[in-house]
């Protein structure tokens, strides 16, 4: 399938469906030089295409992690905007990080990062290759995910601490304590995803 068709499957239907997101994760597992493509799709216009090229992307990468690394720039840039909670706009020669929607001739309003990207992006973050510096601004950065209304970015963003935590042994203690805490206090997606993560730790030490 030639590059170009790759986010027209994610085209169509509703944000409760996923649409062909595993089709293409699948496709391009076996094609990883469509990797930049997909990823583009995570500036597309259509917003149920970037939900479902994040989705495809972070599918992708759990076995293909090294893809990711070429736009560490753009995925450090995204985490940290969409954490401050405020629009982004980051410009390049290749892409924008976050679109402009002009509603006026007088009135430019940027778009937020949607949720379906924010829980995806939290689990790729992670399987980058950090410095020490980077992976403490990325552990701060998904700390402040654990506030957002949405119970699904929340618990992706214990699981991306956890993965950090993994590779980073500085950002240990930080994610030792905030996964108690959610074990004690979050939601119930979050209590479960704390407990099991914690008996994991118990095992391995």
């Amino acid at each position: 399938m030639r590059s170009h068709k790759i986010l027209g499957l994610l085209e169509g239907g509703d944000r409760r469906s996923v649409g062909r997101a595993d089709e293409v994760a699948a496709l391009v597992s076996r094609n990883p030089k469509l990797f930049p493509r997909l990823f583009a799709g995570l500036w597309s216009d259509d917003p149920l295409v970037r939900m479902r090229a994040t989705d495809a992307a972070e599918k992708v990468t759990r076995t293909a992690p090294q893809l990711l690394q070429p736009y560490k720039a753009e995925l450090l840039g995204l985490l940290a905007e969409s954490a401050l909670g405020e629009p982004e706009f980051v410009e390049s020669d290749q892409q924008p990080v976050q679109k402009r929607v002009r509603r006026s001739s007088k009135q430019v309003v940027q778009q937020p990062i949607q949720q379906e990207v924010r829980w995806h992006l939290a689990v790729m973050v992670p399987r980058l290759k950090l410095i020490p510096a980077e992976a403490q601004r990325v552990a701060s950065q998904l700390t402040v995910y654990l506030e957002d209304r949405s119970s699904i970015v929340k618990t992706f963003a214990l699981q991306g601490l956890w993965e950090l935590a993994q590779q980073h042994a500085s950002v240990r203690p930080l994610v030792l304590e905030l996964l108690e805490r959610a074990a004690r206090s979050g939601t119930p997606a979050m209590r479960a995803r704390s407990r099991k993560l914690l008996a994991h730790l118990a095992r391995t030490g």
